[in-house]
């Protein structure tokens, strides 16, 4: 069996996504400009940074989790017993959860900014997000192996921190005001 986890390949795992992003958004900088560019790869980078975090066993060799110990549902006891430190920093394990998403909804209002069904695209986005937290936690689950837990509480917290997100993002977009491209693209066209 070959061993994959550990802090080494998390932090691989980010830089290797992030230069990614970076050619992402300096693909979209012309025909969206610079801002929604790098919101959008911002974005998706905060997705799969999340996924590297959530995902990969926390040590390169967690052993074998047996059938007849593993969780077979989820926890529900929100707000129950959740480590008082994580292996990054030492926190409330809660905290760092919603910690965790808020780049993430501040990224997605700004993205989704840019466009008129806006309104429309970043609560559609949220509740994706949501979705996102849930489908990670499913997948804790079913994949006993990467000696990670389920619990709703991490669902509820991380979709917090995609709401606070979010409301920095609206902060964000009175100042920045995203969908300025889209105007001088289309006075450029008619001039």
């Amino acid at each position: 069996m070959v061993a994959f986890g550990g802090t080494g390949v998390m932090l691989l795992g980010i830089g290797v996504a992030g230069l990614v992003s970076c050619a992402l958004a300096l693909l979209l900088r012309r025909p969206l400009g610079w801002l929604s560019a790098v919101a959008i790869a911002g974005l998706l980078w905060s997705l799969a940074v999340i996924a590297l975090v959530t995902l990969v066993p926390t040590s390169p060799d967690p052993g074998i989790v047996p059938a007849e110990t593993r969780m077979s549902t989820c926890s529900w006891d929100i707000g129950g017993p959740a480590p008082e430190g994580f292996w990054v920093l030492q926190s409330g394990q809660r905290t760092l959860n919603t910690a965790l998403f808020v780049p993430s909804g501040t990224l997605l209002v700004l993205a989704a900014a840019r466009w008129r069904a806006g309104w429309v695209l970043a609560p559609l986005g949220l509740a994706g997000l949501a979705g996102y937290s849930a489908l990670i936690e499913k997948t804790q689950l079913e994949l006993a192996r990467i000696d990670r837990a389920c619990d709703v509480t991490d669902i509820v917290d991380n979709t917090t921190g995609a709401l606070f997100g979010a409301v920095l993002g609206l902060a964000l977009v009175l100042v920045l005001r995203p969908w300025r491209h889209r105007q001088r693209k289309r006075s450029s066209a008619h001039g």
